[in-house]
């Protein structure tokens, strides 16, 4: 009979192992479908371009001509997690840290994203120099997203 408690009591340990990690798994899978699309826009006069990415596709607009293609799993996993670790309540009030956009030495650029229905758009930045809190996300857009020609000013 006290051989049974034990064994009871290390099942019982066990199942509820299993439940949390199963809590973790659907946390982290509802984590992953929360951000559901991200928006880089880059203009000054006479250039506009963007990069709209969701989870299944990458739009890229550039003066109006538009491409849209497929987008690879762990490319859309990266830009989700890096957006998902902004406090998108506070996009908006992200200081720039350079003003070039000012006087058309940089794209003037913008970063909004939208989470469970939400649309969150940050201050402008010049482009190549987002705020700090935005870098890791802007890179992650940047580094994968077009392998277009860079524009010379």
């Amino acid at each position: 009979m006290l051989n049974i408690i034990p064994v009871i009591l290390s099942l019982s340990c066990f199942n509820q192992s299993n439940v949390d990690n199963n809590k973790i798994l659907s946390t982290s899978i509802l984590k992953k479908e929360k951000i559901e699309k991200v928006q880089l826009s880059e203009q000054t006069r006479g250039i506009n371009e963007e990069v709209i990415l969701t989870a299944i596709s990458i739009t890229v607009i550039s003066n109006g001509d538009i491409s849209e293609s497929p987008i690879s799993s762990t490319y859309w996993e990266n830009v989700s997690r890096e957006a998902e670790a902004i406090d998108l309540s506070q996009i908006k009030n992200l200081q720039s840290p350079t003003t070039d956009r000012y006087s058309d030495l940089a794209l003037s650029a913008t970063l909004t994203i939208i989470s469970d229905g939400s649309e969150f758009t940050s201050a402008s930045f010049d482009a190549g120099r987002p705020p700090k809190e935005l870098k890791r996300l802007y890179e992650a857009i940047k580094g994968n997203s077009l392998k277009t020609k860079k524009k010379q000013f």
